[in-house]
This record gives C-alpha cells, structure tokens and sequence, in this order.
C-alpha cells in the first residue's frame, strides 16, 4: 500500500526526512482533537528497550488503515524511568489499536545533540517557556530521525514539544 502524500522529502536516505527546522523551532500550535494512535515502550532508567519493535508495529496498522496524517509526527511522553508513551499522528482510527486526541497550545523549540543532553534541554525549554509568560503541563519529545539517519545527516534533533497553560 502507498504511504499517504505528505509535505516532506525522505528520498535521501528513504527513512527519516531532514527535520524542517524553520516549521518546528521556536513556535506556537494550537491543537483541537489532534487524533494519536497511543502504544507503550518498556524503558530501563529512559532507555526504550521496544521502540523499534512498537514502531514497526504502529507504522504497518496505520499504513494497513491508511491513516496517515499529512503532518507526520511521533511524540513521546516520558511517564517514567520505565516506560514511555508513543503517540503517532493520524487523520482517522486506526483498528485494533487506542486512539486518543490532545488539545492544548504547544510550544516547540529543536535541540540538537547527544541523548545524554536531555535534562538540559528540558531545563532551556522550560526557561523559553516561562519567558513567553506559560507554564509547562507536559513535555513531550520529537524524535526528529531515526539512529541511522541521524548518523546521515550528522546530527542528532529532538524537538521538545510544551503543552502549555
């Protein structure tokens, strides 16, 4: 089956696309019943353990649903040191699977580097926030590429997404 358009070029490396910086760094969204598709990745101490293993998964039971959303985006909310949920974007339920929608203002600031930088990012991201006069009710992470693609392009992005109040 066809992957749904989208308004990116994965052609170089014929996975992940170079993250689109202007789009993510430093911005607002608003969201009203953003449709997830939402699984769960066992972590040790953060460190997923499943991840390729789920996102194979999810990437299959939406492309068999054809409900790819025209806005690629996969989310990770760090509940614990033991798990992670994943949220994949879509634009209509995908069988089989729990669909869940977020609403709220989400900031967004890109971050570049290794994973051990992480608490560091959130600590900058929480400061960008309280700057633009918010607080921050969750972080949620962009895992912007792939190991193997982050490797291509040389660098490792993450976008930190602030659901703010």
């Amino acid at each position: 089956m066809k992957l749904a358009q989208t308004n990116y070029d994965n052609s170089e490396t014929g996975c992940c696309a170079p993250l689109d910086v202007a789009k993510w760094d430093e911005r607002e969204s608003v969201w009203d019943n953003k449709l997830f598709l939402k699984n769960h990745i066992r972590a040790l101490l953060h460190i997923p353990l499943n991840m390729g293993s789920v996102m194979v998964r999810d990437q299959k039971a939406v492309e068999d649903a054809a409900a790819y959303s025209a806005d690629p985006l996969w989310l990770s909310d760090e509940v614990s040191p033991w798990g992670s949920d994943l949220y994949v974007a879509v634009d209509h339920a995908v069988p089989g699977t729990e669909t869940v929608t977020m609403s709220g203002t989400f900031l967004t600031k890109v971050f570049e580097g290794p994973f051990r930088d992480v608490g560091r990012w959130v600590k900058a991201m929480d400061a960008y926030v309280r700057a633009k006069g918010h607080s921050t009710q969750r972080h949620l992470f962009y895992y912007a590429t792939c190991p193997k693609c982050a490797k291509h392009f040389g660098k490792n992005q993450v976008v930190l997404c602030n659901q703010v109040a």
